[in-house]
């Protein structure tokens, strides 16, 4: 991913009210972005929450799932 990190900017102590006027209208904003775009945002944010390298995220550990057969 190329896209700037630095374009998305998480502030964790932001927090604003709204009406759900407002939050539909937010919403409505977003929409408008391509779900490319907003899989990167999403990318992004999730890499800022959990504490990890955007370009290298974490392996899933599938030593916990097993298969089993039904017969």
């Amino acid at each position: 991913m190329n896209d700037s990190p630095k374009k998305y900017k998480l502030d964790r102590s932001a927090f604003q009210a709204r009406s759900a006027s407002e939050q539909v209208n937010y919403g409505k904003e977003h929409q408008k972005l391509t779900w490319q775009e907003r899989l990167k945002i999403h990318r992004y944010l999730n890499s800022k929450a959990y504490g990890y390298d955007i370009d290298n995220p974490p392996r899933m550990d599938k030593t916990t799932f097993s298969a089993k057969s039904r017969g």
